[in-house]
C-alpha cells in the first residue's frame, strides 16, 4: 500500500466564478505548476488549464459574433482534456455550454440542439455521422460553426477544432489576455440535459456558484487535499463527473485523471498509473470492475491482494457515487483497500443530497439532517418511517414508501430551474414543494433519519447510470409491425438501478417472434432511433392493458409484478442477458435462480415487495 499521508487543500481566495477560480490558481505560487488534468501522456498544469481555457474563450467569442445573440456553445464529446477547456472557455467568455448526451440520436438530438439555440458545436469525430443526418433540421447552427475534435482515426476532419484554434491564436504556451467581460457568480455556465418523463430531455441550469459550491461540498465530505487525484471515466457532460469528480479535485488544487469512457479492464491499471485517490461512480461500473477482477484472478485472493489491494502504487482511498449494492460496496472496499465508499443520493438539480458514511445502516444512501426533506404520498401526506421485523423485512412498505420531496419553506437547494422550460419548472416545484420524481423511505436509527432509495416513478427508467423516458421507449416499440401498443417500465436489477421491461399488446393475428424482435431492436439502435440501453431486458405479452380514466396505460400494476413468476405463473415472458443475440422464454426455474442471485446481492426484497 502506498503511503497515504494527506496534503491539505491549497486555499485560493477568489470570487465564486469558475473564471476567477481558474485565474487565481494559475497565479498561485503553490498551485500554478501543479498538474490538474492527466490523460495518457498529456499533462495540463493549472497554468496550462488557464491558458487553454482563455484560448478557447477567445476562439468561441470570435465565432459567435454579435453579443446580442445568445452565447450558446454545445458539445457532444467523450471525455477529453479539451472538454474541460470548453467549460473553462465558456467561463472566461461569459458563455453557456450545453452538454449533449453522446447517446442521443435523430429527432431527439435535433430537438435538443434546437432547444439549446446553440450557434457553435464541438463534436467528437466518431459522432459526426449522427450529426450529418440531422444537420438540415438545425435552426441555429451553421455548418461552418461545427468544429470536430479528432480521435486520430482516419483522415483529419475538416474544421478540425485544434487546428483552427492554433491557426487563429497560436500556441497554448502563450498566456493570452482573457476576454474583457464581467462574469458574475449567478451567470448560467452550463446546461446539463437530463431525461424528462415526456418529450425532449430537460436542460438543468448550473451557474458558476453552483459549480463552485459542489466542489466545496464534495471535497469537504471526502476531506480531499492537494495531492488527491480523481478519476473521470463517467461522462463529463453529466453531473456525476462534474459535481463529484472534476470540481472537488479542482477546488483543492488536486489532479484529475481522464479516460474517454469507462473500461472495466483499464480501471485498475489507470488507478495505479495515475495515482488515483478517489473515483466517482454509478452502480454498474462498480460491479463490472469486480467482475473483471474475478475473471482475471479466478478467486486467487492472495494474488489479488498482492497485485491490487496492497500494490505499492495503489493510492485509492475513496469512491463516491450511487447505485452500488451493499455486497459490491463490501467487496470493492476490501479489494481496493478503500478508507470509505460514499453512496450518495442526489441529482443534477442538486435540490436534495445525502452522503452515506462508514457506520451508517446497511443499504442507506445517507442521513437526512434537513427537516425540509420528507417522504410524501400522492396526496401530499408525509409517510411514516419504515419498520422492520426480526428478519429484517419491512412490514409497512406500501405505507412508508413515497416520493422524495423538499417541502415549502425549505428552499430548493442549489436547483436553479430548467433552461427555457417553464412547464418543467412548474411541474418540479408545485405548491411550494420540490418533487424529485424518485421514490424512497426513511428509517430511524437511534433517532436519526436515514434515507433509502426505492427507484424511479413509473415514468422514468434508470439503467447503467442514465435516466430516460419510459414513454419514449414504449412509443418506439409500438412501431414494431407486430405490436399494437407497448408500455415500458423499469424493473429490479441485480446490480443497481433498473432493467427495462416492455409489455406488448400484439396486433390481431400477430405472433411474437423473439429472434425477429431482437433483430428489429438492434436495427433501431444501428439506425440511431433507439439507444442501446433502451432495448428491453424482459418482454411480457399481454392481451390488453388497464387504463386510467383519461385512457393512459396504467403502468403501476405492471411494474409491481415485474417478471415475478410467482405472481405471473402462466404469462408469456421473455428475457435476454448481456451478450445474448435473441430473447429466450423466461421460466420459473430461471426466476428461482435469478432470485437466488438477488438474495446473494442482498436485493431480494426488490422482488418480494
Amino acid at each position: 500500500m502506498a503511503d497515504r499521508e494527506l496534503v491539505d487543500p491549497i486555499v485560493v481566495e477568489a470570487p465564486l466564478t469558475l473564471a476567477a477560480q481558474i485565474q487565481a490558481r494559475a497565479e498561485h505560487p503553490r498551485a500554478a505548476d501543479r498538474v490538474f488534468l492527466l490523460q495518457d501522456d498529456r499533462r495540463w498544469t493549472y497554468r496550462d488549464f488557464r491558458n487553454e481555457s482563455v484560448r478557447m474563450a477567445l476562439f468561441l467569442r470570435s465565432r459567435l459574433g454579435s453579443a446580442s445573440e445568445p452565447g450558446h456553445v454545445a458539445m457532444m464529446l467523450e471525455n477529453q482534456l479539451e472538454l474541460a477547456a470548453l467549460l473553462g472557455g465558456c467561463a472566461f467568455g461569459k458563455l453557456t455550454l450545453f452538454g449533449i448526451n453522446t447517446g442521443l440520436r435523430g429527432d431527439v438530438l435535433a430537438g435538443v440542439l434546437n432547444h439549446a439555440r446553440a450557434r457553435v458545436l464541438v463534436i467528437g469525430q466518431r459522432f459526426l455521422p449522427e450529426l450529418e443526418r440531422i444537420l438540415p433540421r438545425l435552426e441555429h447552427l451553421a455548418p461552418e460553426n461545427v468544429f470536430v475534435l479528432s480521435d486520430g482515426s482516419g483522415a483529419a476532419p475538416t474544421n478540425d477544432l485544434l487546428a483552427r484554434v492554433g491557426a487563429e491564436l497560436g500556441s497554448a504556451r502563450d498566456s493570452l489576455k482573457a476576454p474583457d467581460v464581467q462574469v458574475e457568480p449567478g451567470d448560467n455556465l452550463m446546461v446539463i440535459y437530463t431525461s424528462g418523463t415526456t418529450g425532449l430531455p430537460k436542460g438543468i441550469i448550473n451557474n458558476h456558484m453552483k459549480l463552485c459550491l459542489t466542489g466545496v461540498a464534495v471535497s469537504g465530505h471526502m476531506k480531499l487535499g492537494a495531492d488527491d487525484v480523481g478519476y473521470a471515466c463517467m461522462p463529463m457532460f453529466h453531473s456525476n463527473s462534474l459535481f463529484v469528480g472534476m470540481m472537488p479535485a479542482f477546488w483543492v488544487c488536486g489532479g484529475l485523471a481522464v479516460r474517454e469512457r469507462f473500461s472495466a479492464r483499464h480501471f485498475v491499471p489507470d488507478v495505479l498509473r495515475y495515482g488515483v485517490t478517489f473515483w466517482n461512480y454509478v452502480g454498474e461500473p462498480v460491479h463490472y470492475v469486480l467482475t473483471a477482477l474475478e475473471r482475471e484472478y479466478q478467486g486467487d485472493l492472495e494474488r489479488l491482494g498482492r497485485e491490487v489491494t496492497h500494490h505499492p502504487a495503489n493510492r485509492l482511498r475513496y469512491a463516491v457515487g450511487n447505485g452500488a449494492s451493499p455486497p459490491d460496496i463490501d467487496r470493492f472496499s476490501d479489494w481496493l483497500a478503500l478508507d470509505d465508499m460514499f453512496e450518495l443520493y442526489g441529482s443534477t438539480e442538486a435540490a436534495i443530497s445525502t452522503f452515506r458514511r462508514r457506520g451508517d445502516p446497511r443499504g442507506t444512501v445517507g442521513e437526512v439532517t434537513d427537516p425540509a426533506v420528507q417522504i410524501l404520498g400522492e396526496q401530499g401526506d408525509e409517510r411514516p418511517p419504515a419498520v422492520r421485523d426480526a428478519s429484517g423485512r419491512i412490514t409497512n412498505y406500501e405505507a412508508a414508501v413515497g416520493e422524495i420531496c423538499r417541502v415549502a419553506g425549505g428552499g430548493v437547494g442549489l436547483f436553479q430551474g430548467y433552461f427555457d422550460n417553464p412547464d418543467a419548472n412548474t411541474s418540479k416545484v408545485r405548491d411550494g414543494i420540490y418533487h424529485s420524481g424518485d421514490l424512497g423511505h426513511i428509517e430511524l436509527h437511534d433517532g436519526r433519519r436515514f434515507l433509502f432509495f426505492d427507484g424511479r416513478t413509473a415514468d422514468w427508467i434508470r439503467k447503467d447510470g442514465e435516466n430516460f423516458s419510459a414513454a419514449q421507449v414504449g412509443r418506439l416499440l409500438s412501431e414494431h409491425p407486430a405490436v399494437d401498443l407497448a408500455a415500458a417500465y423499469g424493473v429490479p436489477c441485480l446490480v443497481s438501478d433498473e432493467l427495462v421491461m416492455a409489455a406488448l399488446k400484439l396486433r390481431d393475428g400477430a405472433v411474437f417472434d423473439p429472434d425477429h424482435f431482437f433483430q428489429w431492436c438492434q436495427a433501431q439502435v444501428a439506425q440511431g432511433s433507439m439507444d442501446a440501453k433502451w432495448v428491453p431486458d424482459f418482454v411480457r405479452l399481454v392481451p390488453d392493458f388497464s387504463y386510467t380514466e383519461t385512457q393512459k396505460v396504467l403502468v403501476r400494476h405492471l411494474k409491481e409484478v415485474h417478471f415475478d413468476r410467482r405472481r405471473l405463473p402462466g404469462e408469456p415472458i421473455y428475457w435476454r442477458r448481456r451478450g445474448d443475440t435473441t430473447f429466450q422464454p423466461f421460466t420459473k426455474e430461471d426466476f428461482d435462480r435469478l432470485r437466488g442471485d438477488f438474495a446473494t446481492a442482498e436485493r431480494a426484497e426488490l422482488l418480494d415487495r
